[in-house]
């Protein structure tokens, strides 16, 4: 299974027309199979709140959208998250490499993990943690899930589910 189409799959099969990437290793495929989709919107981003504001615009639009970044900067997406998207009650899937968990070879990265999942258990955003390639099966539910309620979920996706970082 290629885990980058099945992911950018299971976007276009519910609906997410518009997406906004900000760059990460770990991510690169799937930011990559997202740029080359005709029926995705695709806009990079400089920041993560950037990111977030270009998609709060996408949805008041009309438009589906999500967003994929890096855990490292959630620390920045707070106030947007709180103030913009949960206000207004906006879905949001989050893609989001959750850097510094097992396998990562960069230890700068841990100390963002550390506080990650408390961030976004503050904030109540369901957080799902993709951490084996199977995990990708509930994409579609957890998609399905965001738009029924209205509401940002984060998917973390750890180094363990993009295969690693080579021989370690």
């Amino acid at each position: 299974m290629n885990i980058d189409k099945r992911i950018c799959d299971d976007l276009v099969a519910n609906g997410v027309s518009f997406v906004t990437t900000v760059p990460c290793k770990q991510l690169a495929g799937v930011i990559d199979e997202v740029d080359q989709r005709d029926d995705i919107f695709h806009i990079p981003s400089n920041k993560e709140d950037e990111g977030m504001g270009l998609c709060a615009g996408a949805h008041m639009g009309g438009k589906r959208p999500a967003i994929i970044m890096q855990n490292t900067a959630i620390g920045v997406t707070i106030n947007t998250l709180a103030t913009l998207i949960q206000y207004y009650r906006m879905p949001l899937p989050m893609l989001i490499s959750y850097r510094g968990e097992l396998r990562e070879p960069v230890a700068c990265q841990v100390e963002m993990a550390v506080h990650t999942k408390a961030l976004l258990a503050q904030l109540n955003i369901p957080t799902y943690h993709f951490h084996w390639q199977k995990d990708v099966e509930e994409f579609d539910n957890i998609l399905k899930y965001t738009f029924m309620c209205n509401k940002p979920v984060a998917i973390l996706t750890d180094a363990n589910f993009w295969g690693g970082y080579g021989d370690q």
